[in-house]
């Protein structure tokens, strides 16, 4: 098994955390899609995880096929959906489901475009989608912001226990994110993107957030007795800093037309 396929794969080990601890979206990205595609509109879902994006698209009013590999987080996603009959939960991988005959109006990738292959997820995408149909691919970044000091002292925390750490890192800004158009642009299936940007802040308890940090997979993929250390490292620094710490995101959304 790759690398990038091991790390895949540790997000249903507990879905029920995922479901807890990971933050949603603004909800102008859902106000963007639909003016984009109207309501009503066949929305397919990669990756939908435990339903962070799933229940906001389906309140929206879209037919709503959300996809995941996890059979344990599709489980949730399909729980909170129930209120939505127009929207169904498939356990299958995008990479290799096949595509029904007809094409969608939108599809949709949040937080979860960056695990599929790159020589195939912009290719495979155009041809989910009907001509000029859209796709949108949403991402979530760690920014400068918010308890700065708190995070300042958890950096020394990973260069201790994290070997993988690159020595001084800092947050970045929301300006150093970039808005990178070229992969719409080689693939030649897009228009040129839209870019639209969006930040906020969540403030956690010392609990929340080490709770929160084993949800992502670099943490659940470190062996036992370093992530320990790593988090008890972490809680201390929260727990000099007040008792919580606040941190700030940044989502971007990035939508283009499929071309034909």
């Amino acid at each position: 098994m790759s690398d990038r396929e091991r790390l895949r794969s540790v997000f249903g080990e507990d879905a029920e955390r995922y479901d807890r601890c990971r933050p949603g979206y603004p909800s102008q990205v859902f106000d963007v899609l639909t003016t984009a595609v109207g309501e009503g509109a066949r929305v397919l879902e990669i990756g939908c995880g435990t339903g962070q994006a799933s229940v906001p698209l389906a309140g929206r009013g879209f037919a709503l096929t959300a996809l995941d590999r996890s059979e344990e987080m599709a489980k949730i996603a399909r729980g909170r959906l129930d209120d939505y009959p127009s929207a169904r939960v498939v356990v299958e991988d995008f990479e290799t489901w096949a595509l029904p005959p007809v094409g969608f109006d939108l599809v949709v990738a949040a937080t979860s475009f960056h695990w599929l292959d790159p020589a195939l997820r912009m290719v495979k995408a155009a041809d989910a989608l009907r001509p000029r149909g859209v796709l949108a691919v949403v991402s979530t970044h760690h920014i400068a912001g918010g308890s700065e000091e708190s995070f300042t002292r958890i950096q020394r925390c990973y260069e201790r226990f994290d070997p993988v750490t690159e020595p001084g890192r800092r947050l970045p800004t929301a300006d150093e994110i970039a808005q990178d158009p070229e992969e719409f642009y080689r693939s030649g299936r897009f228009s040129r993107p839209e870019f639209h940007r969006y930040e906020w802040e969540v403030t956690y308890a010392e609990e929340q957030y080490l709770d929160l940090l084993m949800t992502y997979s670099g943490h659940r993929a470190m062996p036992e007795s370093a992530r320990e250390r790593l988090l008890t490292c972490i809680g201390r620094c929260v727990e000099e800093g007040g008792g919580t710490i606040t941190k700030r995101y940044l989502t971007q959304l990035a939508c283009a037309q499929r071309l034909g």
